[in-house]
């Protein structure tokens, strides 16, 4: 009995600890912000080409490797998903490496996503985790499928692993809210949030 009750308070509490991301996640235009909530994957400055390389000289950097592929990541940053996703399909089809290839992948999943197209984006989401069971980003948009496809056990599922590989993500964290708010709505507590504010403030005024 005191197992259970114990089980009971740490689920309530893990319910507590995420309320500020679920009361977040209320107040966020999905459509707008969608890119907020997905772990899209920024191609870094390391990834460029070189114009210039000495055996122990400088190296000039002249641009990204696959500009492609960055121009379609900041364009799904912006909420731009038709145009990123045609840019990042381009740049998937000249991806030089795993590296590429994968943030590719988790873009296209996010992008499609981003258009409520969650077939292809499970295609995408799927052909990454095949390549690399260990990618966090991967798990995080699939979980974000699930959910809007109301697979609820399969979400719960990739929210743990990459939570395991990546504990205190912000886009999990959002992710799990999302899910939290789809299995166990948060509308009630968030009325006796208001509730509360309300009778602090007339206490403020008194």
């Amino acid at each position: 009995m005191l197992s259970g009750r114990r089980a009971a308070t740490g689920a309530a509490s893990d319910r507590d600890n995420l309320l500020p991301w679920r009361l977040e996640l209320t107040r966020m235009v999905v459509g707008r912000y969608i890119a907020i909530l997905l772990a899209l994957v920024m191609t870094p400055a390391a990834w460029a080409q070189n114009a210039d390389r000495t055996s122990d000289g400088p190296v000039t950097v002249i641009g990204p490797r696959n500009p492609d592929l960055k121009e379609g990541a900041d364009q799904l940053l912006l909420g731009h998903a038709e145009e990123g996703i045609k840019l990042t399909l381009q740049g998937l089809r000249v991806a030089q490496g795993a590296r590429e290839e994968e943030a590719a992948l988790s873009n296209l999943c996010a992008g499609y996503i981003m258009l409520k197209n969650f077939d292809d984006a499970l295609k995408y989401c799927d052909l990454l985790l095949t390549r690399n069971d260990r990618n966090w980003r991967g798990y995080n948009n699939r979980a974000v499928v699930y959910i809007n496809l109301e697979e609820y056990e399969k979400a719960h599922s990739d929210l743990l692993k990459g939570e395991e590989l990546n504990p205190g993500a912000r886009t999990l964290r959002i992710a799990r809210a999302m899910y939290l708010d789809a299995v166990d709505p948060v509308s009630q507590e968030i009325e006796i949030d208001d509730r509360q504010r309300g009778a602090d403030e007339d206490q403020d005024e008194n």
